[in-house]
């Protein structure tokens, strides 16, 4: 069942990473293709034409297709922490120093393989300081979670830039 939850929050995560799209917002043919429209359906289907053929990918490194890397990336969706309820899971896996959820999260805030079990085990230990309360919020435990971080000399390095 979590393998399903953490598959659905990973695919919903994708379907929100729509803001502003890498080489710009009208990069590529599918941008070409659906100029004008707007919603879910065309968004969705000129990034899967983007995707399947290639074509930004090609434009951002030829600069051609209405394509460029000057600007700057962003992310305007919701705290992955808010979708699908992972902050029950999130916790219990804390509390516990393991879990699937806890590796998703460590995963997402790119901590490297050979640093995970270190990551369960700091957050694990300071699970009081991250999940301060029943109502704490997902951004509360991620600000929790990145000053735990940068007190941590082995993991200080995932820290510096997320805080």
């Amino acid at each position: 069942m979590k393998k399903i939850m953490l598959g659905t929050l990973f695919a919903a995560l994708s379907l929100n990473a729509m803001a502003e799209a890498p080489g710009g917002p009208s990069c590529g043919w599918g941008n070409m293709l659906f100029e004008g429209d707007s919603g879910t359906g065309p968004h969705f289907l000129a990034s899967t034409t983007n995707g399947t053929s290639g074509n930004a990918t090609f434009g951002m490194t030829s600069g051609t297709n209405g394509c460029s890397t000057d600007g700057t990336l962003t992310y305007g969706g919701q705290s992955l922490l808010a979708i699908n309820n992972m902050m029950d899971e999130l916790s219990e896996d804390m509390a516990k120093g393991h879990g699937e959820a806890l590796n998703a999260y460590a995963v997402v805030l790119g901590i490297q393989p050979e640093d995970r079990s270190h990551f369960a085990a700091i957050t694990h230990e300071h699970f009081a300081d991250i999940f301060t309360s029943a109502n704490v919020t997902a951004e509360e435990v991620h600000h929790a979670t990145m000053a735990i971080l940068q007190n941590d000399q082995r993991l200080a390095k995932y820290a510096a830039s997320k805080v």
